[in-house]
């Protein structure tokens, strides 16, 4: 018997010498997370492994949420006392007890208590006595406040003095005995692969192995795909694939890929990541089982080996047992590894910690914000978005970014949920100060806010090859190479300019990049684990030192380490090996795969890098022919005055007439600050005449060259104003190369106006103008 199975049973013990204490009760257990209808209230599974449970959290952003509400089903009628599981999420705060506040309504009537209020621990809170006088009464969650109330479970009981059990394991024990859950996990099936973590390198990893015959159960805790690349998380995909020597690794990322790369702020919107097409796409193979809404949070071993996958439901706390010959950890904490006592590393102070994006929106009247003295108090200090004199700009810029990122110092297995209520505790108060303190942006509000954090760093699973820095920046070669990274060492460590104050709980940090020529190709011996002979791992918890880290973590990286992983188990499955196996007898079947490839899209090809530069995608630019006719260049000599510049040292505005167009790199474009709209004006000494004009806009983000500015039109002065060129513009512009003839106009002045494009800011590599013939 291994010896979780036995810690099992000993709780399992425990828990029904507690239960026969109680003989002849009657006790009711509501999981919250089971609640009929949710309200406004999400379901949050982050930290159920350590807290015990999944939850309900009432995610408002400062308004209150709808009441979740379910029908609770009773023995009998008469008294019980009431217990609900619950925290108090703003302990550490100047004023405790005052957020996440939230009352019990049971069958239309709200308990005197208001919960949330006591311990920063999860805990039992007396709700007191309730009459009930009917068998089936409705109960109710009511959020008090909008921010971040929680609750984990209802308890009633008709012994008034009874206290639910509080340590974890007979806690466990008796929650499966009130739920009618068994002792034992359910048959969940036989499969050649489990894949645990449904993110881009665990879907990649499903995919892979099922178009080559393997028999997989895809199992992922969420109601989608994606990972932190999901509609829930909202980071976009970074890194370059289809490189030579196996140009088709990359290919089912690309099938993965979303079509509309989004950027900060509000247009950075669900749909942009077509969580849907994700699930199609995964329903569609039919060696795929896909387990949506199942954690796996347990193993049985055999030998050294995972015999089965435990997983739980996130809302029924039903679990399965799904037997496997081949396991993937792809969860990103190494938790399978952690559970089969896989060897793994974990840095424990300076690591990269975790961010929850955020955005505001302009909602176009007046948008009051409550007070906040829990959050983290920034009445008088700087952060991006406010300067260190207390400047902000005329609209919110720099705000929920990647760098709003805490936990460099806090376990971020066991300290989680700290973790991701820091960086709400940020957020608000950074808010609190622009609109309560700085009295500024009286229209706008909190758009969107990530519940779901974005890990960066955790456990790191050791393999056969431990990947380092070293190597990366030696270029140090491997027979077993597979995965290319092109992505830079980058770490994230506090940002110095903003953490004074809040020295241990920062939550604002730096990039600190190492780079180098890619692309450079990583072995497959760290997607596999040292000592659990059937363990791979893809993601950011392979076998990788925490600086080598920096440049494997990105995903489409990761998801090509999936691709590479479903192709081994596929050769697992045909040579009846392991995957240490693959490596030792069976490399060059492996290598066939990789030069094949499993997707679906046509293939594409890439330009050699230029010397110094990370390599591109092939990037064509159209001009028309006519172009060629159409004479002078005349943007050349004009004197350019710009709305306002991002980063205007990096990418000054001298880059749009510059005469140079290299769509490789990012370095040759003007950025502009994020304000719409956003004006291009051309001076000259004397009057131009125009017909004819040429944009290329843009963003190459490795995979293509995309965001090209969407809405604009020419203008020339119209006495006191301003009047369209006609013709001289466009609408819905999905053009990175735009050009366009029109009736000539005279003008000493032209101005380009930019009324829409990606996340507000607009990317111009070049601006040309021609009088239309030479």
């Amino acid at each position: 018997m291994t010896s979780n199975l036995t810690a099992i049973v000993a709780a399992l013990g425990l828990a029904l010498l507690f239960l026969a204490v109680r003989a002849g009760a009657d006790t009711v257990l509501v999981e919250a997370e089971g609640f009929a209808d949710a309200g406004g209230w999400v379901v949050d599974q982050q930290f159920m492994d350590e807290m015990g449970s999944p939850y309900l959290l009432a995610h408002g952003l400062g308004e209150p949420v709808k009441d979740a509400v379910t029908t609770v089903a009773f023995p009998k009628a008469g008294e019980y006392r009431v217990w609900v599981r619950t925290r108090d999420w703003v302990w550490m705060s100047k004023t405790p007890g005052t957020a996440g506040l939230f009352k019990l309504v049971v069958d239309s009537k709200p308990l005197d208590a208001t919960f949330g209020t006591r311990s920063k621990d999860w805990h039992w809170q007396d709700g007191g006595v309730v009459k009930i006088d009917k068998k089936q009464v409705t109960v109710a969650l009511k959020d008090l406040t909008g921010f971040e109330g929680r609750c984990e479970a209802v308890c009633f009981s008709s012994d008034a003095g009874f206290t639910p059990p509080t340590d974890a394991a007979t806690m466990g024990a008796w929650r499966q005995k009130l739920l009618g859950l068994g002792d034992k996990p359910a048959d969940g099936g036989s499969y050649d692969l489990v894949v645990v973590g449904g993110g881009i390198a665990g879907t990649a990893a499903a995919l892979s192995a099922a178009r080559l015959g393997v028999k997989v159960a895809l199992v992922q805790d969420r109601p989608v795909l994606g990972g932190n690349n999901s509609s829930e998380v909202r980071v976009w995909l970074n890194g370059q694939t289809n490189f030579e020597p196996y140009p088709r690794i990359g290919d089912v990322i690309r099938e993965l890929d979303h079509k509309v790369r989004a950027h900060y702020g509000p247009s950075n919107t669900a749909e942009i990541y077509e969580d849907d097409r994700r699930i199609a796409l995964v329903r569609a193979e039919k060696n795929i089982t896909l387990m949506l809404g199942w954690r796996g949070n347990g193993v049985e071993m055999a030998g050294g080996r995972i015999a089965a996958v435990i997983a739980q439901e996130v809302a029924t706390g039903k679990r399965r047992r799904f037997a496997c010959k081949l396991v993937a950890d792809c969860t990103g904490h190494g938790v399978i590894g952690a559970l089969a006592k896989a060897q793994f590393q974990m840095t424990d102070k300076g690591h990269m910690g975790r961010s929850n994006l955020w955005s505001v929106a302009d909602a176009h009247k007046p948008s009051p914000f409550p007070r906040c003295p829990w959050a983290v108090d920034l009445t008088d200090k700087p952060f991006p978005g406010r300067d260190a004199k207390g400047k902000a700009p005329a609209v919110p810029r720099n705000l929920g970014v990647w760098y709003w990122e805490s936990g460099f110092d806090h376990d971020p297995i066991s300290e989680g949920e700290h973790i991701r209520d820091q960086n709400l505790r940020a957020m608000y108060g950074a808010w609190d100060a622009l609109k309560n303190v700085d009295k500024l942006y009286p229209t706008f509000k909190i758009n969107w806010s990530a519940y779901i954090a974005g890990p960066r760093e955790s456990r790191r699973l050791v393999g056969d090859v431990l990947l380092t820095k070293e190597d990366v920046l030696s270029k140090k070669q491997w027979p077993d190479a597979c995965v290319p990274c092109t992505w830079s060492i980058d770490l994230h460590l506090p940002d110095v300019r903003y953490e004074k104050g809040f020295e241990g709980e920062a939550f604002i940090s730096k990039a600190h990049h190492n780079r180098f020529k890619g692309p450079y190709w990583i072995p497959s011996r760290c997607l596999y684990s040292k000592n659990v002979e059937n363990l791979f791992m893809a993601g950011r918890d392979i076998s990788v030192t925490h600086e080598a880290l920096g440049t494997v973590r990105v995903m489409r990286t990761t998801g090509m380490m999936g691709e590479i992983v479903g192709m081994a188990a596929a050769v697992c499955k045909d040579y009846n090996t392991t995957p240490r196996g693959v490596y030792a007898d069976y490399l060059a079947q492996l290598k066939a795969l990789m030069a094949k490839g499993v997707g679906k899209l046509p293939p594409v090809s890439r330009k050699p890098a230029k010397p110094g530069r990370a390599a591109g995608r092939a990037v064509k630019l159209s001009p028309p022919e006519w172009l060629a006719s159409a004479g002078t260049n005349v943007a050349r000599d004009a004197k350019l005055t710009v709305s306002g510049s991002y980063a205007s040292g990096k990418y000054p505005a001298a880059n749009i007439n510059d005469g140079k167009i290299d769509v490789t790199t990012n370095a040759g474009r003007w950025v502009s600050d994020g304000k719409l709209p956003a004006t291009v004006t051309f001076t000259w000494d004397a009057p131009r005449t125009i017909a004819a004009a040429r944009i290329v806009t843009g963003w190459n983000h490795g995979r293509s060259v995309g965001d090209c500015i969407a809405d604009f039109v020419f203008r020339v002065p119209d006495g006191a104003g301003w009047k369209d060129v006609p013709g001289a513009g466009a609408a819905g512009n999905d053009k990175i190369d735009w050009c366009a003839r029109f009736a000539p106009v005279t003008a000493s002045k032209l101005r380009l106006v930019i009324s829409a494009t990606s996340g507000n800011v607009a990317r111009i590599y070049e601006v040309e103008l021609y009088a239309g013939k030479k």
